[in-house]
C-alpha cells in the first residue's frame, strides 16, 4: 500500500509525505467504531480470555462520549464535561459489558444455565446473552420494584423470572446459594468475569479524550462498575495510554447510600430503582477506588436525580435512566470543589427507556390532549 502511494505521487514529494504518513496512522490506529465486533474483540490482550473462549457478544461497547455544554456552562471555570452514554449498548445498559464476558466464560466452562438477581438491567442483559448463547437464564427481582421496560426485557429474551417477597439484598442472598448447590452459573457482578468487561469503559474514555478524565462521576448502586473502571483507568495508566488517573466520585440516591453513609441500609429507598441496593457486594473494591484515586462518595436526593434527568433531556437530547443522571447530579451538587479547567466524565449508565413511567411522570414538557383534527384547533393551540 505505501509503495503504491510512493509511485502515485513521485512527483510530489510533499504530498507524497503526507499520503505515506496518513496511511501508517490508519493502519496504527484504534479500533474501528464503524467495523466493531464487540469489546472483546476489540480489548482481547486486556481480557480473560482464550483461543478456547467462545465469544458470546452482541456487539456492545465502543459507547459514545457526549459533551454536554449545558452542564459545563452550569459549573463555569473552564470546566469540559463529557457523558459516557452506555444507555446505547444493545440491552440498554452497561450490563451488557460484563454481560459478554460472563456468558463467554460460562459457556467456555460448559454451564448451561445462569442465574443473577437484578432490579432490572441485569435481569435483561443476562437474558439476551444467555439467549445467545443457547443457555437458560433465571432471574429474581424484588416484586413490584423493577421498571416495566427492563421486565418486558427479560420476558421477551425468554428468561425464567422469579418476583419475590423481598429487596434485592434478600434476592442476592438467595442466588448466591443456588448457585452454591446447583449447576448453575452466577453473573451478578460478584462473577469477576462481569468487572473484567465493564473496564473497558475506561479503555474508551481514554481513547476518546487521549487521556483520563480529572473527574470520573459515576452512580453506585453494588458498586461493581465503579470498581471496573478504576480497573481499567490503573491498567492503562501503567501501560503508559494515559498520563493520570481520575478522581473516581460516586454518587448515591440518599435514600439508598450504604457506602455514603458507612452502614447497610435494610429498607433502601429511591426513584432511581437501578441503584435501590442496601448492601453492596462489592463495597470493599469500591472503597479502595474511593481510596486510591483520593476520590469522594456522596448522595443526591430524589429530586436532584430527576432534576438532572430532565437537563439532559431537555437541554442535551440525551434520553438516560433516573439512576444514570445521579452522576450528573452529584457533579452540579460538588461543582464547588470542581477544579478550573478540569475534564470530567459523568457515567450514563442506563437508557431512558428502561423507565417509560419515570419520564411520563416527570416531564415539563406540555401534552396537549383531544384536540380536534383541525388546522384551526391545531393551529390555535399552537398559537399561530
Amino acid at each position: 500500500m505505501e509503495g503504491l502511494a510512493l509511485r502515485l505521487f513521485k512527483k510530489s514529494p510533499v504530498k507524497e509525505v503526507a499520503f505515506t504518513q496518513k496511511i501508517k496512522q490508519l493502519f496504527n490506529s484504534p479500533p474501528n467504531k464503524n467495523n466493531w465486533d464487540g469489546l472483546i474483540h476489540a480489548y482481547k490482550p486486556w481480557l480473560p480470555v482464550t483461543k478456547k473462549t467462545p465469544i458470546i457478544t452482541l456487539k456492545e461497547g465502543g459507547t459514545p462520549l457526549i459533551e454536554v455544554k449545558s452542564i459545563s456552562d452550569r459549573i463555569g471555570k473552564g470546566v469540559r464535561v463529557y457523558v459516557k452514554y452506555d444507555g446505547l449498548n444493545p440491552t440498554g445498559s452497561f450490563k451488557d459489558r460484563g454481560m459478554t464476558m460472563a456468558i463467554s466464560k460460562a459457556k467456555e466452562d460448559g454451564c448451561e444455565a445462569v442465574i443473577c438477581a437484578s432490579t432490572g438491567n441485569t435481569s435483561a442483559s443476562a437474558a439476551a446473552y444467555a439467549s445467545k448463547g443457547g443457555m437458560r437464564a433465571f432471574v429474581i427481582i424484588p416484586d413490584g420494584y423493577v421498571a416495566q421496560g427492563k421486565l418486558a426485557q427479560a420476558l421477551v429474551y425468554g428468561a425464567e423470572v422469579l418476583a419475590i417477597k423481598g429487596n434485592f439484598d434478600k434476592a442476592l442472598d438467595i442466588v448466591r446459594e443456588l448457585s452454591n448447590k446447583y449447576p448453575i452459573t452466577l453473573v451478578n457482578s460478584v462473577n469477576p468475569y462481569r468487572l473484567q468487561g465493564q473496564k473497558t469503559a475506561a479503555f474508551e474514555i481514554i481513547e476518546n479524550l487521549g487521556n483520563a478524565p480529572d473527574w470520573l462521576c459515576i452512580p453506585m448502586g453494588n458498586a461493581g462498575n465503579i470498581s471496573a473502571y478504576w480497573m481499567g483507568f490503573q491498567e492503562f495508566f501503567k501501560a503508559k495510554k494515559s498520563k493520570q488517573l481520575p478522581r473516581m466520585m460516586g454518587f448515591q440516591a440518599s435514600g439508598s447510600a450504604p457506602l455514603v453513609e458507612g452502614k447497610s441500609i435494610s429498607n433502601p429507598e429511591t426513584i432511581a430503582t437501578a441503584i435501590r441496593i442496601g448492601n453492596p457486594v462489592n463495597k470493599e473494591k469500591a472503597l479502595i477506588a474511593r481510596e486510591s484515586s483520593k476520590g469522594n462518595f456522596s448522595s443526591v436526593t430524589d429530586t436532584e436525580i430527576i432534576n438532572a434527568y430532565k437537563i439532559l433531556g431537555r437541554e442535551e437530547g440525551i434520553f438516560c435512566e433516573p439512576a444514570s443522571a445521579a452522576s450528573v447530579a452529584g457533579l452540579l451538587k460538588k461543582k464547588e470543589d470542581v477544579p478550573k479547567n478540569s475534564t470530567i466524565v459523568c457515567v450514563l449508565t442506563g437508557n431512558g427507556l428502561k423507565d417509560p413511567d419515570c419520564a411520563i411522570e416527570n416531564n415539563d414538557s406540555v401534552f396537549h390532549k383531544s384536540v380536534d383534527p383541525e388546522i384551526s384547533s391545531i393551529t390555535k393551540v399552537m398559537g399561530f
